[in-house]
């Protein structure tokens, strides 16, 4: 069961950057969703409580009328415990000849101005608009801000001292089943002695001690995985200060059993040692066609 909940509704002007907030919550660790409708709100919670898991959400509504707005405070009201949700509302708000610009840049039609000019739609929104504003907690005009620099702000606002907001993902693959597409760095360790043709330790992966001990055996294994973590460890605070959220490194061996499971345990335990938070995924451990398997 939850007991508490963290809930934080972004609104504010078309154009603003509700995306980029939602995103920037995401990377935080927020459970997110664009528009959900009021009168979902009370199902929505029970499925959080039923979960146990969910603690943080972020709710990207476009609230253009104060009809809409008062039905999502109603619909909170009735939830049970609310008084457990500490509820927020982010207001993005810009000048109009940024929003123009932005529209225009975008070419996208303004929602309140399907049939006239783009001001016109922004003239009636801020003025529905007008009164919500009052009641957020918080309004950040986006007019002079970059993507990044909002997204910097909002962490700066509603991170907490459990936030992970830089992550490193350690995959382990096989080359016979391709590349990762969402590595972005690759480390190929097929010149490194193979298990495989250790007929008791073929069956076993780099999770097995035998495997494992067997890998780390040589000097140019420990002679390799030396000089590759001293440049993983090296690198990293640059794309922790880059603002990248999370960076995937793979390691990659010919069928994904042996060489590249137990290298990618060993690295992944040195970089959480250097205090990162990491998680390990073993992609193609498992997969073994044994008549051509030379993991």
């Amino acid at each position: 069961m939850v007991d508490s909940l963290q809930l934080v509704i972004i609104t504010g002007m078309s154009g603003a950057g509700k995306t980029v907030a939602m995103q920037s919550f995401e990377d935080m660790g927020f459970f997110c969703i664009d528009n959900l409708p009021p009168r979902l709100i009370p199902k929505f919670w029970e499925l959080i409580k039923e979960s146990g898991k969910v603690t943080k959400i972020a709710l990207v509504i476009d609230l253009r009328s104060r009809t809409f707005f008062e039905e999502i405070q109603d619909m909170l009201v009735e939830i049970e415990n609310t008084k457990m949700i500490e509820t927020s509302v982010l207001f993005l708000n810009s000048s109009d000849e940024e929003l123009v610009s932005r529209y225009k840049e975008t070419r996208r039609t303004h929602p309140l101005a399907m049939d006239g000019l783009v001001t016109e739609g922004i003239r009636k929104e801020r003025a529905l608009l007008e009164e919500i504003k009052g009641d957020a907690q918080l309004v950040i005009d986006t007019t002079d801000l970059s993507p990044r620099q909002l997204r910097e702000m909002i962490i700066k606002e509603f991170k907490t001292e459990d936030t992970k907001m830089f992550r490193i993902e350690m995959v382990s693959f096989g080359f016979k089943y391709g590349l990762p597409i969402d590595a972005d760095i690759v480390m190929d360790v097929r010149f490194l002695p193979n298990p495989h043709y250790i007929d008791e330790l073929r069956p076993l992966t780099g999770l097995d001690k035998d495997v494992y001990d067997y890998v780390m055996s040589f000097d140019e294994t420990n002679d390799f995985y030396e000089k590759f973590k001293d440049l993983i460890i090296s690198v990293l605070p640059g794309y922790k200060k880059e603002g990248k959220t999370s960076l995937t490194i793979a390691i990659g061996c010919t069928g994904g059993q042996h060489r590249s499971v137990a290298l990618t345990e060993r690295l992944g335990k040195a970089i959480k040692e250097a205090d990162y938070h990491v998680n390990i995924t073993h992609r193609d451990r498992g997969k073994r066609k044994e008549t051509v398997n030379r993991s």
